[in-house]
C-alpha cells in the first residue's frame, strides 16, 4: 500500500477471513520458499511497527506480519462479534499460519503484546520455533519488583480511562510521543494513529489494556503463567533481544526476565531508545537482526 498516509510502507496488505465475517489484514512479503519470519505487533501499534525490518529482510526471507483483529488495517468488530482476549489472538495467529501453509520452521519476532501472543502460540507449536527476535515485550507475569505504571492502570481499571482512550485516541496518540526517544516525523506518527480514527475503531486499544493479566482472577492469566513457566524451554534456540531502556512499561525488569530465561541471547540494549525501539534504532537493529539470522541458518 504505497501511500503518503503510510511512509516506508510500500506493501500491498492481503486479507483473510480469520473468523466468519471478520477479515484480518496481513503482510506476506518475500520469496515463498524463503525462511519464514513471523512478526507480531502489540498495542496500540500495528504491522507498521515492523515495516523497516520487513524492508531489510524481504529480499531473502518470507515475512508474515498480521494486524491483529481490531488493529491496523484489519476489521474492527464490536464485542458482540469478537472476543477481545489473549486466547483469541493466539487462535487467530494459529489460523493464519495454518491457512498459509506455514507448518515448518519459523523465526518468531515479537513486540509488546506480540510477546504474549507469540509465546502463547508457541506453547503448542514449540517445534516450529527455531529462532527468536524479541523487542520490548513480555512473555511472563509482571515482575514482583515492577509496579504497574499508572498510565496503564488508568486504561485497564478505570472507566474514565477507557472513555478517554476511545473518545480521544489518547493511548495511540500518546504512545507515538512517549514511545520513542527520538521524535517521530509527523507523517510516521500519523501513520501509527491513522487506523484508530473513530470511537468504534479504537475498541481494541481499550480491550487490550483491559485484558492485561495481573493475577489468577484475570482471564488471560493461565496462558501467560504457562508461557512464563515454559519460556526457559526456548533457551536452546538462537535468540536476539533488541531493547529500548527508556520504556517505562517494559523496562529493565522485563529485560532481566528475558536474560534470565534465555541466557545465551544476543542482547542489544539502548539507553537512548524507548518502547518503539525499531523507530529509535532501526539503522542499528535491522542490519544486526539480519546478521543474526544469517549467522544462525535454519
Amino acid at each position: 500500500m504505497t501511500t503518503p498516509m503510510y511512509p516506508d510502507y510500500p506493501f500491498t496488505p492481503q486479507r483473510i477471513e480469520i473468523r466468519p465475517g471478520i477479515a484480518m489484514s496481513y503482510l506476506d512479503e518475500g520469496p515463498r520458499d524463503g525462511e519464514v519470519v513471523v512478526m507480531l505487533h502489540g498495542n496500540p501499534s500495528w504491522s507498521y511497527y515492523w515495516r523497516k525490518l520487513v524492508l531489510g529482510l524481504r529480499d531473502r526471507y518470507r515475512c508474515i506480519v498480521p494486524d491483529h483483529v481490531g488493529m491496523g488495517l484489519s476489521d474492527k468488530p464490536g464485542d458482540a462479534r469478537y472476543a477481545y482476549t489473549l486466547q483469541s489472538r493466539v487462535d487467530d495467529v494459529a489460523t493464519l499460519l495454518a491457512r498459509l501453509g506455514i507448518t515448518g520452521p519459523v523465526t518468531l519476532a515479537v513486540h509488546d503484546w506480540g510477546g504474549m501472543i507469540g509465546f502463547g502460540w508457541a506453547l503448542s507449536h514449540a517445534a516450529q520455533v527455531k529462532r527468536l527476535v524479541i523487542t520490548n515485550t513480555a512473555a511472563f507475569p509482571l515482575p514482583a519488583v515492577k509496579p504497574m505504571p499508572w498510565q496503564i492502570a488508568f486504561g485497564r481499571d478505570w472507566k474514565v480511562g477507557a472513555l478517554v482512550i476511545r473518545a480521544f485516541n489518547a493511548f495511540s496518540a500518546g504512545a507515538s510521543y512517549v514511545g520513542v526517544s527520538k521524535k517521530m516525523p509527523r507523517a510516521v506518527r500519523q501513520a501509527y494513529v491513522a487506523p484508530y480514527d473513530s470511537w468504534a475503531n479504537r475498541i481494541s486499544t481499550v480491550r487490550f489494556m483491559q485484558d492485561i493479566p495481573l493475577g489468577p482472577g484475570d482471564r488471560a492469566w493461565p496462558l501467560l503463567e504457562q508461557a512464563g513457566r515454559r519460556l526457559p524451554e526456548f533457551a536452546d534456540r538462537p535468540a536476539f533481544i533488541g531493547w529500548g531502556l527508556r520504556d517505562f512499561v517494559f523496562d529493565r525488569h522485563f529485560l532481566d526476565g528475558f536474560r534470565a530465561a534465555l541466557p545465551n541471547a544476543e542482547v542489544h540494549a539502548f539507553e537512548d531508545a524507548g518502547h518503539y525501539v525499531l523507530e529509535d534504532k532501526a539503522e542499528v537493529l535491522v542490519p544486526a537482526i539480519r546478521r543474526f539470522l544469517e549467522s544462525n541458518p535454519l
